[in-house]
C-alpha cells in the first residue's frame, strides 16, 4: 500500500494525529517510549518489506488462488494485530456504527485491493504491479480536490497530476497502441490502487476523532476483512490438494510482516518523524519491487517501464507538495 496512504489513514483515525504538526516536527512517540531501532533503520527495513510484497504475492499465486493468497494475507496480518494488542493490553473497538464503518474500511483498504492485486500478478509481472501501486497519490490527489472540501488545488499539483499520469501512459507504452500489455491485469492493479485513496477518504470522513486508538482500529478493520475473504473464498475456490510449500510460506511472509509488522512499523514512524518525512517510503517500493522481479523472478523490463516510474513518481511527489505558510 502507498505508504502517503497509509500515513493519512493513520492521522485521520486518531483523536490527536501526526498531521497536527509542523512538516519539519516530529510527535512524540505514544506513551513517551523511544524504540530502541533508529528510525531511518525502520524506514528502510519498511521499504524493503513493501517493495517485495508484489514479489511475494506472485509467488503465492503460483500455488494458490488469488482469494486464497489475499485470504491468507489477512488472516496472518490479523494475528500479528492481535498478538499485538495483546501485549499493549488494548481491546478492539465498540458500537455497531464504528464497526459498521470499519466494514467498509476493510473492504476497501484490505479485501478488495490485495485481491485486486493478486488477480492482477496472475498476467501481469510484479515489477508492473509494484509501479501501478505508486499511482495511488495521483488518485488520492484527483479524488480528493472533487471529495474533500479543504484540500485546495494548487498549479503545482494541478501538475504533478498531469506529470504522473503521462508517466502511467509511458510505462504502458501508449505510444505503440499498448502492444504485449494484459490490459485487464493492468487495469486490476490501477483499480487496487484507486482503491486505497477511496478508503482513505471513507476513514476521514466517518472515523476521524475516534476515541479508539489507531492499533485498536485497525486490528478491528483486518479481522472484519479477513471475514470477508473467510466468506467469499469458499464461494469461488475449492479447497487445494496439494499445499505447495514454497506459495504458502510467501503467503505467510506476506501476511506477517507485509500486512502486520508494516503497519506496526509504519505506525511507530508517523508518530517519530511525522507523514511528512514518512511518506517517502512510496518513492523506494516500485524501485524495489521492480529490483525484486527482475533479480529473483527473472522479469524482463523494457526501457519505458523504469523511466514511466520516474515520471510517475515525480508526478506523485509534486502532488503531495503544500503551500509554504506564511508567518
Amino acid at each position: 500500500m502507498c505508504y502517503e496512504i497509509l500515513s493519512r489513514i493513520v492521522a485521520g483515525m486518531s483523536s490527536v494525529t501526526a498531521t497536527t504538526a509542523a512538516p519539519s516536527q516530529s510527535v512524540p512517540a505514544p506513551d513517551g517510549a523511544r524504540p530502541r531501532l533508529d528510525w531511518r533503520l525502520r524506514f528502510g527495513l519498511l521499504s524493503l518489506i513493501w517493495g517485495f510484497s508484489f514479489l511475494l504475492i506472485k509467488v503465492g499465486t503460483q500455488g494458490y488462488a488469488p482469494f486464497q493468497v489475499t485470504f491468507g494475507r489477512l488472516a496472518f496480518g490479523t494475528a500479528v494485530l492481535a498478538v499485538a494488542m495483546a501485549v499493549r493490553r488494548e481491546r478492539l473497538p465498540r458500537g455497531a456504527r464504528t464497526w459498521g464503518h470499519l466494514a467498509v474500511a476493510g473492504f476497501l483498504l484490505n479485501a478488495l485491493p490485495f485481491s485486486l492485486f493478486a488477480f492482477a500478478e496472475l498476467t501481469i509481472p510484479s515489477t508492473l504491479a509494484g509501479i501501478c501501486n505508486a499511482t495511488s497519490p495521483l488518485w488520492g490527489m484527483a479524488l480528493s480536490l472533487v471529495a474533500l472540501s479543504e484540500d485546495r488545488p494548487t498549479r503545482v499539483r494541478v501538475a504533478g497530476l498531469g506529470l504522473g499520469f503521462l508517466g502511467v501512459l509511458t510505462v504502458l507504452g501508449a505510444w505503440q497502441g499498448f502492444e504485449g500489455l494484459d490490459a485487464r491485469g493492468t487495469a486490476l492493479a490501477l483499480l487496487a490502487s484507486l482503491s486505497y485513496p477511496v478508503g482513505w477518504i471513507y476513514v476521514r470522513r466517518t472515523l476521524a476523532g475516534s476515541s479508539h486508538s489507531n492499533l485498536s482500529l485497525t486490528g478491528g478493520q483486518l479481522l472484519l476483512a479477513t471475514l470477508q475473504l473467510a466468506v467469499v473464498t469458499p464461494l469461488f475456490t475449492t479447497l487445494p490438494t496439494d499445499f505447495a510449500v514454497g506459495p504458502l510460506l510467501a503467503v505467510a511472509a506476506l501476511g506477517t510482516l507485509g500486512t502486520g509488522l508494516a503497519v506496526l512499523i509504519q505506525y511507530g514512524l508517523v508518530a517519530e518523524v511525522g507523514p511528512t518525512t514518512g511518506q517517502m517510503v512510496t518513492y523506494f517500493v516500485p524501485v524495489i519491487a521492480a529490483a525484486a522481479g527482475v533479480v529473483l523472478l527473472g522479469e524482463t523490463l523494457t526501457w519505458s517501464t523504469p523511466v514511466g516510474a520516474v515520471i510517475v513518481l515525480a508526478g506523485a511527489a509534486l502532488t503531495q507538495a503544500r503551500p509554504r505558510r506564511t508567518a
